[in-house]
């Protein structure tokens, strides 16, 4: 062709547009496959989807179904061809659990008989604070979980959970949320357990053990990424990239599904770089069952697929919305089948989506009601139970012990415990607007703030006791004698209100201790400060509960200030006060993180010394608003340097929590080589050198010193709870695979790299015994110097030194058959 011709080409044919693979078909039972082969295509779709039940008439959620008290005529239609789930059929209004059941089992009775198939619905109900049903036992909320660092208390917890939902017929749970806190501002944090992807993992994964262990199917929560919502905004959109996904966001659900053996996940709401979860294939078939062999049931999030197309807008309609869902893996939609029914029965006779997406989904739920037994020709074949007690004293043990683990005392000046006193106080004011209301004491996932709210004129149905009740059974536990205790709420937890203050300071004023109890009221979608769609914009204490604290400070009275929340808050004005006008702060300060229906006893029992504190934080507790979202999990520059003059430094660090009484750390013997994708070993000696029995959390943490890609300055590796005598050691041993310093490389591979890692033991994340310990605000190395440097805190707590570990070999490709839990023991 010469200089200056033009050719002109005809346009070219299009390619064929390149059609996904059909799915393929689960492995299933014979019996499975020969009740799926009988199945029209109306009976396989009504095995996809909920029916939410409320047989009272009265609603707890938008956009939920209704069925009057009494409409089985309804009910029989709504059933015709089967159906999947019931949704909350004890959790959705205060019915009697033993009259419940007896319909529940007539009602299942009635479906083996009268449908065509005589498949039983598989019943689901919330159970994250404990089962969600009028009188069930309300256990602390999964914040306290992480504060306790005992996944072998919440296991128990699990099973006996599992046991109340098992007797009345309810056979999976929606439960654990394995979110992994990013901002404490996202109003959803006190139904996760901590910052920590390894700390989420090992306790989630214990709750979802011993709930399966009573025989309900545990649900993980929420599926993948919910809690990066941008500014702690609930369902906002998540920016997080593939590699804070894979190093941060899917460790504890792989966990769950690879140790745990989870037979049911829950979608996320939100969308991640533009993708809503419950349409990505990418999560929720490769990440999920094609890399780490999942074979149980992906579930919608209320309403979630509806959602694609009303808040999303990446689907037209409802029956695009449900074959985006479909096609990505979800199987089952909750609550009702508000997509998944006709406008998805309209789509696959027009053409639009082939039947075999919806034979993938059917099978699995058919393998998952066999699974529970509900295919068996004896299922509800018996008799429902006559008498239900779903808060025993079993139940309200492990709430108990739970609910003490997770206190975290966060400052002490010797003002607690309080028979620490030469002369037992006489008179104690318990003031504050969550000193004496039992609805302080429990999350919002509690039947409590999530149902009866709506329904003031009904008991709780169980004893629960408030931190003022709660006091003089402390007091006798204690060995002390009973004081004279009087209350004054101060205040509301919302509002402006001070009229309130004069009555609690003179309560204040006239007694020998003042215990000031402030926090949270959980509720959702504006009924609270903190829950479901309870999002703030400030990390400040709701309302004017400050100003209360103040107040009573300035009567002179020895305070104690406890703080019933479900996030963490900026309180660095009741911690930490300039100078030395100690005047200015509470003696001591106790976090309680919805500690539930034995709460209140148990922060009494701390109060008065029949308790020693061992809760540590299972999130670092906010400088500010402004300083989030944070992580401890931060590289260099994610803290405090010169090149910026703002300061994410928070006021109390991740796994920090104090005693009575005090431990040494001594003796660290850390291997000093391992192969990359080897065991190392680790061992410490830790002794209670203080003059009260104490449990202590033994923490083991690392730092990759340099890596491919920036690594954090420090690193939960493992755990250990340990209760010592006055003057008792042990050892504890850790066996820790090299997985746990595994990252995605930069080709998005997780990776073990060789080279020096230093490992250390600390009673939390900031401590060090070192003096010159590495100062990342000469970073620069003098360059930059800023005016407004970040304020140096000493916090009491103590390490080891750090040893040094020399990973060695090639780099590592880590696989899902490798160990991901560390193993602990003492000698």
């Amino acid at each position: 062709m010469t200089e200056g011709e033009h050719v002109t080409h005809a346009p070219a044919t299009p390619a064929p547009a390149a059609q996904p693979p059909l799915p393929a078909t689960p492995v299933v039972t014979e019996r499975v496959r020969a009740l799926h082969a009988r199945m029209t295509l109306e009976e396989k779709l009504a095995q996809l989807v909920g029916y939410w039940l409320d047989q009272g008439g009265e609603v707890v959620a938008p956009m939920q179904g209704e069925m009057a008290a009494g409409d089985g005529g309804r009910l029989e239609e709504i059933t015709r061809h089967g159906i999947g789930h019931y949704t909350r059929v004890y959790g959705t209004r205060p019915v009697d659990p033993a009259e419940r059941a007896a319909w529940l089992w007539a009602e299942q009775q009635r479906l083996r008989r009268e449908t065509r198939l005589g498949i039983p619905a598989l019943v689901h109900e919330e159970c994250l604070t404990g089962l969600s049903a009028w009188k069930a036992a309300t256990f602390p909320t999964p914040l306290a979980w992480g504060a306790s660092f005992d996944p072998e208390l919440v296991a128990e917890m699990g099973r006996v959970i599992g046991a109340s939902m098992r007797e009345l017929g309810v056979h999976q749970g929606l439960a654990p949320v394995l979110d992994v806190v990013r901002d404490p501002r996202w109003g959803r944090v006190d139904e996760c357990i901590g910052e920590d992807p390894y700390l989420v993992g090992t306790v989630g994964t214990a709750y979802v053990r011993g709930l399966q262990d009573a025989g309900v199917h545990a649900t993980l929560k929420h599926f993948v990424g919910y809690s990066g919502s941008r500014a702690g905004r609930n369902h906002a959109p998540v920016s997080a990239g593939p590699r804070e996904m894979a190093d941060v966001y899917l460790p504890p659900f792989e966990m769950a599904v690879r140790d745990g053996g989870v037979r049911s996940v829950m979608a996320s709401y939100v969308d991640v770089d533009g993708v809503p979860m419950h349409a990505s294939a990418e999560h929720l078939t490769e990440i999920l069952r094609e890399r780490w062999g999942f074979d149980g049931t992906v579930v919608a999030d209320y309403f979630g697929v509806a959602f694609l197309e009303v808040m999303h807008r990446v689907a037209a309609d409802r029956g695009e919305a449900a074959a985006q869902a479909l096609e990505a893996g979800l199987d089952i939609e909750l609550p009702s089948g508000d997509a998944y029914l006709e406008p998805l029965a309209e789509l696959v006779r027009a053409g639009g989506l082939d039947e075999r997406y919806v034979d993938r989904a059917v099978l699995r739920a058919l393998a998952q009601k066999e699974e529970l037994g509900l295919l068996d020709e004896d299922a509800f074949a018996g008799e429902p139970p006559a008498v239900v007690d779903l808060d025993s004293p079993a139940h309200r043990d492990v709430a108990r012990r739970l609910a003490e683990e997770s206190l975290v005392l966060l400052t002490n000046d010797g003002v607690l415990p309080l028979k620490g006193w030469s002369a037992a106080p006489a008179r104690v004011a318990v003031v504050g607007p969550n000193a004496h209301r039992s609805d302080a004491l429990m999350g919002c996932y509690s039947f409590a703030n999530h149902v009866l709210a709506h329904h003031s004129e009904v008991p709780k149905g169980f004893h629960i006791p408030t931190v003022f009740e709660a006091v003089g059974g402390a007091f006798r536990s204690a060995g002390l004698p009973q004081p004279e205790l009087v209350h004054a709420a101060g205040c509301d937890v919302e509002g402006e209100d001070t009229s309130g203050f004069a009555e609690a300071v003179a309560a204040a004023a006239s007694s020998d201790v003042a215990v000031v109890v402030v926090g949270d009221h959980a509720g959702l979608f504006g009924r609270g400060t903190v829950g479901e769609g309870n999002d703030a914009e400030s990390l400040e204490l709701p309302g004017v509960q400050r100003g209360l604290v103040e107040a009573v400070l300035a009567t002179g009275t020895p305070v104690v200030t406890v703080v019933l929340s479900g996030r963490p808050y900026a309180i660095d004005w009741a911690l930490d006060v300039a100078g030395d006008d100690d005047d200015r702060r509470p003696g001591a300060v106790l976090q309680a993180f919805f500690p539930g229906e034995e709460g209140g006893t148990a922060v009494a029992a701390v109060i008065a010394g029949a308790v020693n504190p061992s809760g540590r934080l299972p999130v670092s507790l906010p400088r500010s608003a402004g300083a989030q979202p944070y992580s401890y999990l931060h590289p260099v520059l994610g803290g405090p340097s010169d090149v910026t003059s703002t300061d994410s430094t928070p006021l109390r660090p991740f796994g920090f929590g104090l005693s009575y009484t005090s431990f040494a750390y001594t003796d660290l013997d850390v291997d000093a080589e391992v192969a990359a994708g080897g065991d190392f070993a680790a061992a410490v000696r830790v002794t209670n050198t203080g003059t009260v029995a104490g449990s202590d959390v033994v923490q083991l943490y690392g730092r990759d010193v340099h890596g491919s890609v920036t690594r954090p300055v420090a690193q939960l590796l493992a755990y250990h709870r340990v209760a010592l005598e006055p003057g008792e050691s042990a050892v504890v041993r850790f066996d820790v695979p090299t997985t746990r310093l595994a990252f995605a490389d930069r080709r998005l591979v997780r990776v073990v790299e060789p080279g020096d890692v230093e490992v250390w033991v600390g009673s939390h994340v900031a401590a060090t015994p070192d003096a010159d310990a590495e100062d990342v605000q000469h970073a620069t190395g003098g360059a930059i110097t800023s005016s407004r440097r970040s304020e140096k805190r000493d916090l009491p707590g103590t390490a080891t030194p750090r040893a040094t570990l020399l990973v060695t070999g090639e780099t590592y490709a880590v696989t899902v058959a490798d160990r991901r839990v560390v193993t602990s023991t003492l000698a």
